[in-house]
């Protein structure tokens, strides 16, 4: 699948990048090779490969559940685009 300077654009618009013409190229030849590959991926017969959650059959380990210090609000809102107070401020998505 190869994909326009146009999707390389709204992909870097979702992500909140900044590129320039000549990364826009790049990265449209580098998102293209990726999607080739799921598409090869795509191709495999797995039906007889059984569901499975997690790579190891063990699970996921687990660890005591103990209360940790967090980040206090200015840490954690140094890099929000956009803040009120110590709230991080998004785009509504429920109308």
């Amino acid at each position: 699948m190869s994909l326009t300077l146009d999707e390389v654009r709204r992909i870097a618009a979702l992500a909140r990048l900044r590129l320039s013409p000549e990364e826009e190229r790049t990265f449209a030849g580098q998102l293209s090779a990726i999607l080739d590959h799921v598409a090869q991926l795509a191709e495999l017969d797995v039906s007889g490969v059984e569901p499975m959650t997690h790579a190891l059959a063990e699970g996921v380990p687990s660890r005591p559940d103990e209360v940790r210090p967090g980040l206090p609000p200015e840490e954690a809102l140094a890099n929000a685009p956009a803040r009120e107070g110590t709230f991080f401020v998004v785009p509504r998505i429920i109308e």
